[in-house]
Parts: C-alpha cells; structure tokens; sequence
C-alpha cells in the first residue's frame, strides 16, 4: 500500500436525522476519510471484487473509503447520525467536489439502462426488470419501514483497516514516510487544507516551516497504538546500549551520543532554524 499527499482536498457532509433512514448503496469519483462527528448508526463498504463489510459506528470514528468502494449508510437511533467526509477530488469528475453515483433508486444506474439491457445482463424476464428499477422511486437518503432488516454489524470487519490520516489545519512543511524494506514510498512539502494517509506499521515524520504548523490525525482502529522513534518515550530509549552498538555496528562514543539526545520530548524545536519535527508510527 502506497501514500498519497491529497492536493485538493474537499470535504462533505451526511445527515441521517431520523430513525430507520438510510443512505442507498453509492460509488464516488474520489477516495475518501469519513468521520462520525455525532450519532450511532451502521455503515456497509463493499471494496472491488470483495465481500461486503458491515461495521457499527458512533461519533469520534473513522473510516478510510478507497477509490471505488461501494458504500451505505444507516441510522438505527433516534439521535441524529452526521458523518463528514474529506478527500482528494484532484482527479474527481468534477474537480474540487465530490460526485457520488447511485446504483439503486430514481436516478440510479439502472436508470440509463434500457429492460432489455439489464435483463439480457442479468439473465432476467423484462418485467422482473422493472420491477427492480421502478420500485424504488426516491433519490440517496430513503426512510425504510419496520419490515426492512439491515444487517447487524460484525465487529471483525475492522481488522485490517488501521489507517492514519494527517489533516494540515494550518502552517505548511515537509513530511516523509518510510515503508517496507525501508524504502521511502512519499516525500513532499504540506500546507494547510493537505490531507495525506498513512497506513499501518509504516512510519511519518513532519518537519514544520518556521512559522509552525498545526495538524490533526484521524485514526481508523478504536484502539490504536502508537510509538514514537525519537524522543523520550522512544524504544530507541528502552534498548540497552550493548543491543544498540551491535544493531548500528558503531563504537560506544557513537552509540552514547545518540542515546543521550532527545530524552525530554516527543515533538522537537530547532532552536537556529526554528523548525519543529516529529517521528511516529502506528502500531495498530
């Protein structure tokens, strides 16, 4: 899995205010984060040629929609469910706004088709066609009746999702992050309104412009763990000198002289060139 520095970001808004109201089954132009920011509810994802996924969500959750997923969203509480969205819309259909396209309802998919297409593809009487596109009469956001059952969510459908997303708020300044075999799979410079995603066990670090930079993550795991590589929770601080020297393959003095820095702090100041940096890593 690769990085992504998102240069125009975009972001969006869904209300689900009443209870049993669903969002139909839709695709977007654009990758996307979802954050729950009030409420409860469900949503389904169905990532290309895989199965679908049914999670709970509440407020403060967060979910990474790659290009292409098939999403739904349902509220099964009496409170109100909001959910933002925030993207790269770069290389949307429309540039700069998010274009979703529904595969059920008024003007779903099937719509464009003609019955002989659909049934021909589906292998299905013309009048069943029919039946299947004109029953469902409204648009995105339908209120469903006591005898519709949603699927319960299954509290699995988690793993494997861990992501880290980075939102500049303000600022601007320069990250790079390191992945398998050490290789380094993104190097770029940030500036407020960038969204940037780093996923599981790969590590980030941040160097902020001189006058500072202001950020905030959005983990997508409900029990994320991190470690920080400098500084003074570092694990490099909890190795023993011996473990080290033979690690880097270095003389004592060398290996003293890294360990006596940064014992104080997580986040460091440059004090000549005003620049404030970070190393971190997601766990899980």
């Amino acid at each position: 899995m690769s990085c992504r520095c998102f240069v125009k970001e975009t972001s969006a808004r869904l209300s689900l205010r009443l209870r049993r109201t669903a969002l139909l089954p839709r695709y977007s132009d654009s990758a996307k984060v979802a954050y729950v920011l009030q409420g409860s509810g469900v949503a389904g994802i169905v990532l290309p040629e895989k199965e679908e996924k049914v999670l709970p969500i509440k407020k403060g959750d967060a979910i990474a929609l790659p290009f292409g997923v098939v999403t739904w969203w349902y509220n099964k509480e009496d409170t109100e469910l909001v959910v933002l969205f925030l993207g790269d819309t770069s290389k949307a259909h429309k540039s700069g706004s998010f274009t979703d396209f529904f595969l059920t309802g008024s003007n779903g998919i099937f719509t464009g088709f003609s019955t002989e297409f659909v049934s021909r593809a589906w292998d299905l009487e013309e009048s069943v066609v029919k039946t299947l596109v004109g029953s469902q009469s409204k648009t995105g956001i339908v209120k469903l009746d006591a005898s519709c059952k949603m699927p319960e969510p299954k509290k699995e459908h988690y793993n494997g999702m861990a992501l880290n997303c980075h939102y500049i708020v303000r600022g601007s300044g320069r990250v790079q992050v390191v992945g398998v075999d050490g290789k380094r799979v993104l190097e770029t410079t940030i500036k407020a309104g960038n969204l940037f995603i780093v996923p599981r066990f790969f590590v980030v670090s941040k160097i902020a412009d001189p006058d500072g930079m202001d950020w905030f993550s959005i983990i997508t795991t409900p029990n994320p763990v991190f470690t920080h590589l400098a500084g003074r929770t570092s694990v490099w601080k909890a190795l023993s000198p011996e473990v080290l020297q033979a690690s880097f393959g270095v003389p004592p003095d060398v290996e003293q002289k890294f360990s006596s820095k940064r014992k104080a702090e997580e986040i460091f100041f440059h004090h000549q060139t005003n620049e404030v940096w970070q190393f971190s890593l997601l766990l899980f």
